[in-house]
């Protein structure tokens, strides 16, 4: 708490080496160009310490991960605020492709990334491992320092590129819709530990319902859960070519 009584959030390195100080370095010059509603804000940063700290807005609901996988009978995720937060996140990662001062590839997002403020508002955080591009190096690959999530086609090939984030978007997607995590060891391998896996055996298989969560099938329209399952499917396209941009994802998020 700041001496205004204004609660934050501070983000503390855990070891002191050259590489998190560049992390925590790269995370301040990227938020200090990003004003996006649907983005965690940055209030200040001290890197003279003897641990480096990242300051932020507090947002006091936890992660979307926590949400999905640990439900608060208080306030269940309804298929409505599922579809709003896949919403926010897509505009604010359109945002960060075109609309920012210099286009920035977030690289990680998963549910875990994605807090919910009070009014259960979407914000992507964690900028750690972002790289900002020139505009007319938007599709041009940098190196993978992502995650588990990401297809075996951007694992193998190391490489990443705006549509990598589309991938991303696109489990967040399907973890909305199936309410399952993006990596289980409960899933066999037949079935696949990856859920993106999982769900384009499903979709292959005319199987999608029997995977999506009961609580999705009850309150959403048949037509607009094949409508998210589709443009899921688009997002994971092994050919990063063959998925949308987030422009185009976003133009189906706000129809």
């Amino acid at each position: 708490m700041l001496a205004d009584g204004k609660i934050v959030a501070v983000k503390k390195s855990k070891v002191i080496d050259k590489g998190n100080l560049r992390q925590f370095i790269n995370e301040v010059v990227l938020l200090s160009q990003i004003n996006h509603r649907n983005v965690v804000k940055l209030l200040g940063c001290c890197l003279e310490t003897e641990l480096p700290l990242l300051v932020y807005e507090f947002i006091p609901n936890g992660t979307l991960f926590q949400f999905l996988h640990d439900p608060n009978e208080e306030f269940p995720l309804t298929w409505e605020i599922r579809v709003r937060i896949a919403t926010e996140v897509a505009g604010a990662l359109f945002y960060l492709h075109s609309a920012a001062s210099i286009a920035i590839f977030h690289r990680d997002i998963k549910s875990a990334n994605i807090l919910l403020d009070e009014k259960y508002r979407a914000k992507v955080a964690d900028f750690g491992t972002s790289r900002s591009v020139s505009v007319d190096q938007t599709h041009v690959t940098t190196l993978v320092q992502g995650t588990l999530v990401l297809g075996s086609g951007v694992l193998q090939s190391s490489q990443f590129t705006d549509k990598s984030d589309v991938y991303s978007f696109g489990v967040v997607l399907v973890e909305l819709l199936t309410g399952q995590k993006a990596i289980s060891f409960t899933r066999s391998e037949e079935q696949g530990r990856s859920l993106a896996t999982y769900f384009l055996m499903a979709m292959e298989s005319n199987c999608l319902f029997d995977i999506i969560d009961p609580q999705v099938v009850k309150q959403g329209k048949k037509e607009e859960l094949l409508m998210v399952a589709s443009l899921a499917r688009r997002c994971l396209r092994l050919n990063g070519k063959e998925r949308p941009t987030m422009k185009e994802v976003t133009m189906w998020t706000t129809d």
